[in-house]
């Protein structure tokens, strides 16, 4: 446990508690956190989770202007259902991403757990998109990815890594929970 992995932990819970609560102070967290963590996942040999930091990171600058032009008059904004056919192009694309990341994991770097780790990231960068555009489901899919995350940290020795992602388990189902409660027209906390 470095000093390093602390931070990162403390900012991370941060940017996922306040994207519960639909406050738009989660995207500058979120930034924070995945500069953070992208050098605690380089020096763990974790290159999928690295390079997904980098891509999160321009998740969250669009997600950020999703949610400041999602923002009505009345300072609400519209968390809105994903479709059939967007969560199966989605899923399907997750895969992909998933499979041609484990297999130049695998060949051209000396990644710990390339295929489990690069499988995660695909489907992170799924669950990532859902949440910039407000789908609700965004949330389902970060629950299944948190509990596999957690998982290979343990197994990585990111025991406080993986303690953060078991409380991102928790904050997922806060998350889902809080969302439900205004699907049509939920408050988004200004900065």
């Amino acid at each position: 446990m470095s000093p390093l992995e602390i931070v990162a932990v403390i900012v991370s819970a941060l940017a996922v508690w306040t994207t519960t609560r639909r406050s738009l102070w989660c995207w500058p967290l979120g930034l924070a956190s995945v500069a953070l963590y992208g050098v605690v996942f380089l020096e763990a040999k974790l290159y999928s989770d690295m390079v997904l930091q980098a891509v999160f990171g321009a998740f969250l600058v669009y997600g950020w202007v999703c949610w400041w032009r999602g923002v009505r008059d009345d300072g609400q904004v519209v968390v809105r259902p994903l479709s059939v056919r967007d969560a199966i192009l989605g899923l399907a694309a997750g895969g992909a991403a998933s499979a041609v990341l484990g297999l130049a994991m695998a060949r051209w770097t000396d990644a710990s757990l390339p295929y489990l780790d690069a499988t995660l990231a695909g489907f992170s960068l799924v669950a990532q998109y859902w949440t910039a555009r407000k789908h609700i489901e965004n949330w389902w899919l970060w629950i299944a990815v948190d509990v596999v995350y957690v998982a290979m940290y343990v197994v990585k020795d990111l025991y406080l890594t993986a303690g953060l992602y078991a409380a991102f388990i928790v904050l997922a189902i806060l998350g889902l929970r809080s969302w439900r409660v205004g699907t049509e027209a939920p408050a988004v906390q200004p900065l």
